[in-house]
């Protein structure tokens, strides 16, 4: 596994290029940092997220302007970003698991799933942090556009017929994910995959924390964050299937290529069951917060005109 601890996807200041950087204050939550526009520098990555060494040149990431306006104005200038620690070239295959929390379960009023429940995202779903948007096509502009706060994992060795005690051996890094979805549209069908792989509907990041610092991801506080309002405040300890099962039960007969990323599921608190329901509006602000030292995944909403 490569070198680094924190990593970031990011454009210099020093040359408006994108590197791969070591976080030089790894204490620092960057995706906050980067909404209230706090100084982020990272130590240059040379290689691949897959190979990369960290080296003591140090870069500072490009900010973008403090107005939320202007953040979104700007969210097609891929100079002025955090980007996705994976890109779509790197990511092989987005698998998501449904209904994996035991409280997610009990408010769908639904029973425990007696094995893993799989749907997938197509790579054109991938998205960015901010000052990058989820941007809601008017397919799902209906009152039923949702969040869904999610530990992702990233897998960094491929293999197949992984054994549940090896399991954590093939990941890369966890980072932040935000499985949104399209309500009217998945509740129309038994097959999940279109309502919840629109474009933008996957944002990761914004850094990709090692296994060496996450020893153990089933003890990770994760929080959804909407206008202020916490509405999911859960912990990975609550999984059905916990990670090492997921990756061993998905690798029966199948080959996890590297770049593989895991949607691990929701707890408790989605919009749509609660009440009154909560959608995600145009203009709306909303955060996944992750402990381990992964931090928040920010991003702001935004109606798709045409």
């Amino acid at each position: 596994m490569p070198s680094w601890t924190h990593l970031i996807r990011f454009v210099a200041v020093e040359d408006s290029l994108t590197h791969l950087g070591q976080l030089v204050n790894t204490s620092r939550d960057v995706g906050k940092d980067s909404v209230d526009g706090v100084e982020i520098k990272a130590y240059l990555i040379n290689g691949s997220i897959f190979n990369g060494e960290v080296t003591k040149h140090v870069l500072t990431v490009k900010q973008v302007s403090a107005n939320p306006r202007c953040a979104i104005e700007l969210f097609a200038d891929r100079d002025q970003k955090i980007l996705s620690p994976v890109t779509r070239e790197e990511c092989s295959y987005i698998r998501c698991l449904g209904l994996n929390y035991k409280d997610h379960a009990e408010e769908a009023n639904l029973p425990l799933p007696k094995a893993p429940i799989l749907f997938t995202k197509p790579r054109t779903a991938l998205a960015d942090p901010h000052p990058a948007v989820i941007n809601v096509p008017k397919c799902a502009q209906d009152g039923t556009s949702d969040y869904e706060a999610e530990l992702c994992v990233v897998i960094g060795k491929a293999g197949r017929d992984i054994s549940r005690e090896n399991a954590l051996d093939h990941v890369l890094g966890y980072t932040a994910s935000n499985d949104v979805s399209a309500r009217t549209l998945q509740m129309t069908t038994t097959q999940w995959s279109f309502s919840k792989g629109l474009d933008g509907s996957c944002p990761i990041g914004p850094v990709l924390v090692a296994p060496s610092v996450i020893k153990d991801p089933q003890q990770l506080s994760i929080k959804a964050i909407y206008n202020g309002a916490t509405v999911q405040d859960g912990n990975t300890k609550d999984m059905i299937f916990d990670i090492r099962e997921q990756i061993s039960y998905l690798s029966q007969g199948t080959t996890l290529e590297a770049g593989t990323i895991f949607l691990t599921g929701t707890p408790a608190g989605i919009g749509h069951f609660r009440k009154p329901p909560v959608v995600l509006e145009d203009g709306g602000d909303i955060r996944v917060e992750i402990g381990g030292g992964i931090g928040t995944l920010v991003n702001k909403v935004r109606y798709d005109t045409l």
